[in-house]
């Protein structure tokens, strides 16, 4: 199971980080990363900024798993939508529901 312990270790890896590295500059205590990354404890959200920002990620990423660029999209999706939506027909709507819902009437 893909847990914010095992996300934080993999990006650690991949940055050739250590612990200590990450505590200094998430602005907390190597203890405190030990116990973050494995499940112990939860950290506190403007830690938990600071220590996506030091691994070059999200805060999604972290603790959902969601990749930052899937995040993008997705908002970029949802805005053109909202933008657009006054000027869809009935139809068109329920295409985009129907691709959202995962249900392909073709």
């Amino acid at each position: 199971m893909e847990t914010m312990g095992n996300r934080m270790k993999e990006l650690l890896e991949k940055k050739n980080m250590s612990q200590r590295d990450l505590a200094e500059k998430a602005g907390c205590t190597e203890a405190a990363i030990s116990h973050y990354i494995k499940g112990d404890r939860v950290p506190r959200a403007s830690v938990l900024t600071k220590i996506a920002v030091a691994l070059g990620t999200t805060s999604d990423y972290l603790t959902e798993g969601i990749p930052a660029d899937m995040k993008e999209e997705l908002g970029f999706a949802r805005k053109l939508i909202a933008r657009n939506v006054s000027q869809m027909t009935t139809a068109e709507k329920r295409e985009i529901i129907n691709i959202l819902m995962g249900e392909d009437d073709e």
